[in-house]
Parts: structure tokens; sequence; C-alpha cells
């Protein structure tokens, strides 16, 4: 498999000017190699332990727990119609010891506590381990976990990922790979987004024979303490955690649109209206699609004044909002009408 290109010594000028343009993965050796959070994993699994516990709030967090017979995969039950995993209730220090009791057991149950937002329950960590790539409001959230898999997926933000403790394996494909991916639901997923339903750790080529083609347009790395991985929007990304501990800090942006405007709930509104349809129309509609939202063809208010508030217009953020404010009450308006016919 290729390597993702792999950068040194990266400034947020290097960041900005050279990778964040060229819109593909990047690994950043060394990034955040001073952190205290990372000397202090790169002392002892312990020192970690202890570091982080001396900034915990006592705030609970969700814990994901699966058997040992999952072997970290947390994924669906073999019917789709639920998962392989629970829920728990716990603080963070209690997490972290639980993994150190467990370091030694060779067939321990998956545990993983996944994007906790760090201004709710570690403000701490913010002061002493800042990324000197991004702007200090875009919050990091952490990930911690034993040894698991995270199945491949998408983001609706970019990413940058970054060890802090243990080791990651990160495999990533590109947008057009889609198909050959073989996702699961869109929604109810495991993480929140839709995965790829293929074991990157053991493929299973009967089943699902396009993986292959996958994987001749796939990249991995492996990442220690200190090392980030940039993940341009919308690249899958499968995630190994390959320790008895590990822990990440990511942090997602996007600057071309609101955080609560979602491309993806597009893509399932759409599903659900087009899929029914007739083969012709659904050809129809899609040239209407590639005209009016994807402008395959240019802008399509060209022709009409500048100012036009209206969905083809160029919407300000209120003006979009209004848009979505009139579908979302349009939407209430025929959900009622069929639950009463």
């Amino acid at each position: 498999m290729q390597k993702i290109e792999e950068w040194q010594n990266v400034d947020r000028a290097v960041f900005e000017n050279e990778i964040f343009p060229a819109k593909r993965p990047a690994v950043l050796r060394g990034l955040l190699r001073e952190w205290p959070a990372v000397r202090a994993a790169r002392e002892s699994r312990q020192s970690s332990v202890e570091y982080f516990k001396r900034l915990d709030t006592g705030t609970a967090v969700t814990a994901m727990i699966g058997p040992p017979e999952i072997e970290g995969r947390f994924f669906y039950t073999d019917d789709f119609q639920g998962f392989n995993f629970g829920s728990q209730s716990v603080s963070i220090s209690t997490a972290l010891d639980t993994f150190l009791s467990l370091a030694e057991d060779p067939q321990p149950p998956a545990i993983a506590l996944q994007a906790l937002h760090v201004p709710d329950i570690l403000p701490s960590f913010l002061g002493d381990n800042a990324m000197p790539l991004l702007d200090s409001v875009i919050a990091p959230r952490l990930w911690m976990s034993n040894r698991s898999i995270v199945a491949t997926h998408f983001d609706n933000n970019h990413n940058i990922a970054a060890v802090v403790c243990g080791s990651r394996r990160f495999t990533v494909f590109p947008p057009e790979q889609l198909s050959n991916l073989y996702l699961g639901p869109l929604l109810k997923t495991p993480g929140g987004t839709p995965i790829s339903t293929v074991d990157l750790r053991e493929p299973d080529f009967d089943r699902f024979p396009r993986f292959r083609e996958a994987l001749e347009s796939a990249q991995e790395t492996v990442l220690e303490p200190g090392d980030a991985v940039y993940i341009p929007i919308l690249w899958w990304h499968g995630v190994e955690s390959l320790e008895p501990l590990n822990i990440l800090a990511n942090y997602w942006w996007d600057d071309a649109l609101p955080a609560n405007h979602k491309p993806i709930l597009a893509l399932m509104h759409t599903i659900a209206i087009m899929s029914g349809l007739p083969e012709d129309q659904r050809e129809v509609w899609r040239a209407f699609f590639d005209y009016f939202a994807f402008r395959k063809d240019g802008d399509p208010a060209a022709h009409l004044p500048s100012d036009l508030r209206d969905v083809l217009g160029d919407l300000s953020t209120s003006d979009r909002g209004e848009v979505l404010a009139f579908i979302a009450e349009r939407l209430r308006t025929l959900v009622g009408q069929g639950s009463n016919g």
C-alpha cells in the first residue's frame, strides 16, 4: 500500500500555503512533539494516565464497551439491526485506570471514549497543548481506547488528527472510491457517520470484490506520539489503535458552510425522494441537479439580478438559514399530510 506523503518541520505558513491547498492527506511528523501531554506519553503509559488524571474535572463521559469477541471492531450486529457494543457513563480517570488494568490482558473487552469535546471535559488541556496550525477557536476532541478499530468513514469537515499516546494506523481512500467501500446503513451508524462494512484488517474479497480496487488507491501511515495527519474533507479513513492505551486529539473545521449545515442531510433527503422514481424520471432530475446544485454548466442565475434573494442567488448566512427554514416547514407540512392520509 502507498504511504501518505510525509512532511517535517511544518509551520502554519507551510500548512496554509502548500499542504492545505493540495487537498491531499499529509503526515505531519513530530508536529506536536513538545506538547506536555506528548512528553508524558513518551515517558510511559503510566505517566500519560497520571497527566490526564490531573486534568480530569470529573465530568461523566460515555464509554463504548464491546465484548472480547469483537476484537476491537465496533460494528453492527450480524443482522444490521443493532450494534455489537453497549455504552456506560464513566469518568475519564476511571476509564484511564481501566485501560491500565487491562494492559496485559490478551483478550480484553474493547473500550473507547470518542469525540470528547475538550473545553467541556478537560479545559486545562488547552493552555499547554495548543495546535500551532489552526486558530484557537477550533477546539480539539479527544479519543481514548485500547486496541480497536474505527471503521472506514468520512468526515463532514477537514481534519487534523494528532496522536498523543500509543500509536494508530490510518488508512485513507480518495472520495471517488465510494462505490468500492460497500457502505452500511446511512441513518443508523455506530459513530454518527456512514461506514464501510469491510473489515480493514481481514477484507473478505469474496463478499466485497471491488474492495481490491479501493486498496489500489489507498494510502496508509502509522503515527506515534507527537505525529499528526491532515485528512481533507470527504476523504475516507479507517483508524486502528495499536496499543493497550491510545489517546488522540483531533480538530475539525470547515469554512465553507456553518457547522449546522450538513450536505449529507441533503443527500439523505434526495435518496428518500428520488430512489423510488422511475429510471427515466431519475435521469431527468439528475440533469436538474447537475445544472442547479452542482453548476455543471456555470452559474444558473447569471442572467438574473445580482442581488436576487432566492436560492439561486448569492446567499448570505442569514439568507441561507431562511431557505433551510422554508424547506423544513414544507417538509413538516408534507409529513403531516402523509401521516393523516
